[in-house]
């Protein structure tokens, strides 16, 4: 397919992707990142989910395919690994140890799965099969440009909430998380059977 670039598709794609990154409500898990697994590195998560995006972008089905993997049993798999951090923002409890060397808390768990997760690169294939690539590449760097700037101006972010504000959505989100992790389990696991 030729390149041909759209307005109107380019807004499109934006939109899908903003809200499956969902990037504003990983505020609190952002947060909580910075305080108690040493922190995240603004221009890595979004350089790092970037290259992952859009290399799944051209591979992610051959990709899936070399290691014998369909994209719903990738789907149930990320949704296994959202629902634990889920669980962990809403009750409270740790599931995902902090047992990596500090730093890495930037590619596990805010690249992936909650930037670069199952459901991004899912909505991916999808918007391959239905707009021009250039235009899904051009609103691709637009969603990093904005993860960028949710991430690197957090700590502002988290002084105009207060700590009140981060619990109350950190708790919020943990719910939201958990009902996308069913969603994308539901919808993902009868293809498998």
């Amino acid at each position: 397919m030729p390149l041909h670039f759209s307005l109107s598709e380019i807004a499109s794609a934006f939109v899908v992707l903003f809200a499956v990154i969902d990037i504003t409500g990983s505020i609190p898990i952002i947060v909580d990142l910075n305080k108690n697994r040493g922190g995240v590195s603004a221009w890595q998560a979004a350089l790092i989910s970037l290259a992952i995006l859009v290399a799944f972008l051209f591979l992610g089905e051959a990709m899936l395919g070399l290691f014998g993997i369909d994209v719903s049993s990738f789907a149930v798999a990320g949704s296994l690994v959202i629902f634990v951090l889920a669980v962990e923002m809403t009750f409270g409890i740790e599931v995902f140890r902090n047992d990596g060397p500090r730093g890495v808390a930037t590619i596990v768990p805010l690249v992936f799965p909650l930037i670069a997760g199952a459901g991004t690169l899912t909505t991916l294939l999808s918007l391959r099969a239905e707009y021009n690539l250039l235009n899904i590449l051009i609103a691709l760097v637009l969603n990093m440009v904005v993860v960028y700037v949710v991430i690197r101006y957090v700590d502002k972010v988290e002084k105009i909430i207060g700590q009140g504000g981060i619990y109350i959505m950190r708790k919020f989100f943990g719910i939201i998380l958990l009902a996308i992790s069913v969603r994308l389990f539901a919808n993902n696991v009868t293809s498998l059977f």
